[in-house]
């Protein structure tokens, strides 16, 4: 099959849809019905990894749970990251229904009341003075608007981003991005995109082990001090592996950029909104970044919105357009966001996340030390992560054997996504209840031990 030689170098973002594995799970689990449906998807649309062809068919979710068409129910520990508050929330159905009733959409020159109070809202919670805001439909659109708005402000064109980051895949976003997947053949990308290794605790280049030196941040500052003429540097506050930076790493950085009249931007689109115990990830770090890129939840796991939020002194095209999108101030996903935002705060969804990812972790950490193949796990909030590996000593990817445990899990009723081949990436619901969570770690635990107890090959 085309495409087909390289596919540990194109494992990344997500787990890929032409393995082996996925055909044979295929063939156990998908009914006469089923099938015939991800024909037709299969026929009408165009092909990728990651997606097309699918996985199964949905016909229903709920809560923490997605149902498919042979009415077997997963607990979705994957969800997009757009599942915040649950799949069908109640409160944000009911404010779309009511906008829909009243104004489904605004013309453009136009303005409207939801629109303007999420705006008003998104500058309240964010910290420090990001308090102008733009919204768009996509996440990746939300990228290139400040990409573009820090080329105006700085007159620069230079960035330094990550390797292995995903910022979307729209030709802009995969020039600042570091993952093969999107970037391979599709050149030339963006001139001027500098990138530099991610504070990857596992694999780091500069073999710190575990004592982390900071090598990663010195090495953003030192580029910064030797091309003086970037304009961004633009990364993911907390990568959704997840690669957790340690607590100095974005204050490292925050400091050169200010040294040099660099402009940070920090990607918060998939981990937003309260999935890592705050509202927003940097302020785990005690930073404010130049921009603040959010989306995925804010649309309540039912509407396409994203929203770029930056400083007041950044706001310098009134004279040009930035974003201009049809749907920029869309009513009704303006209500929904508004809505997501109201359950996270009277819920108190964000004491949930702390209090069950707490307990996760430890349970995870029980695990690690239980399992040969689990070489490290890791978490903030509810984003988790656990990497499995071939040996704690070399900690080479176990590919294969992931992907008997995401299959196996699935089989039992267990949704996740695989990251980077090897790194069962967990990011439930926030409403997740603590029994819920040892449902699925329950699941995990015995799919692992089943692959440790078998012949690698074995299916």
């Amino acid at each position: 099959m085309a495409g087909r030689h390289d596919l540990d170098g194109h494992r990344s973002e997500g787990d890929l849809n032409i393995s082996s594995r996925r055909r044979a799970w295929t063939k156990d689990n998908i009914d006469a019905d089923t099938q015939q449906w991800l024909d037709e998807d299969a026929k009408y649309f165009l092909h990728q990894s990651l997606s097309t062809p699918c996985l199964n068919v949905l016909s229903g979710c709920d809560g923490i749970y997605v149902e498919d068409l042979q009415g077997r129910r997963y607990m979705d520990f994957h969800g997009n990251t757009v599942h915040q508050v649950g799949f069908r929330n109640r409160r944000v159905i009911d404010a779309i229904k009511a906008q829909l009733e009243t104004l489904p959409f605004c013309t453009r020159r136009y303005t409207n009341i939801p629109a303007i109070k999420l705006a008003k809202k998104l500058a309240k919670l964010a910290p420090g003075d990001l308090n102008k805001v733009l919204f768009t439909p996509a996440g990746t659109a939300a990228i290139g608007m400040a990409l573009k708005l820090a080329r105006v402000a700085t007159g620069r064109f230079k960035t330094i981003s990550m390797w292995d980051s995903f910022h979307g895949a729209s030709l802009d976003a995969i020039s600042v991005g570091g993952e093969a997947i999107f970037r391979t053949g599709v050149g030339p990308l963006l001139p001027g995109t500098e990138h530099v290794p991610p504070p990857d605790p596992i694999h780091c280049p500069w073999a710190c082990g575990e004592q982390c030196t900071l090598q990663c941040a010195r090495y953003v500052e030192y580029v910064l001090d030797k091309e003086r003429d970037v304009g961004t540097v633009i990364a993911e506050t907390v990568r959704s592996a997840p690669y957790i930076p340690p607590p100095d790493y974005w204050q490292i950085i925050r400091s050169a950029c200010d040294r040099h009249g660099t402009l940070l931007i920090l990607d918060e689109i998939p981990n937003c909104l309260g999935r890592t115990g705050k509202m927003f990830v940097c302020e785990h770090y005690d930073v404010v970044p130049d921009m603040l890129v959010i989306g995925k939840g804010l649309g309540g796991g039912i509407f396409p919105l994203a929203a770029l939020i930056a400083r007041e002194g950044l706001d310098v095209m009134p004279d040009r357009a930035l974003g201009h999108y049809t749907h920029e101030k869309n009513p009704v996903a303006c209500a929904a966001a508004l809505a997501t935002i109201e359950c996270l705060e009277e819920e108190r969804l964000l004491e949930n996340v702390k209090s069950v990812g707490e307990h996760a972790l430890q349970r995870m950490k029980t695990m690690l030390e239980e399992h040969l193949i689990i070489g490290s796990v890791r978490g903030l909030g509810l984003l988790m992560g656990m990497e499995l590996v071939k040996s704690k000593e070399t900690r080479e990817r176990a590919v294969d054997a992931t992907e008997q445990v995401m299959y196996s899990a699935l089989s039992k009723g267990l949704s996740f996504k695989v990251t980077m081949g090897n790194i069962v990436t967990l990011t439930p619901p926030l409403t997740i209840t603590q029994s819920e969570m040892d449902a699925a770690l329950d699941i995990l635990d015995e799919c692992i031990w089943a692959v440790e107890r078998r012949p690698t090959g074995a299916i």
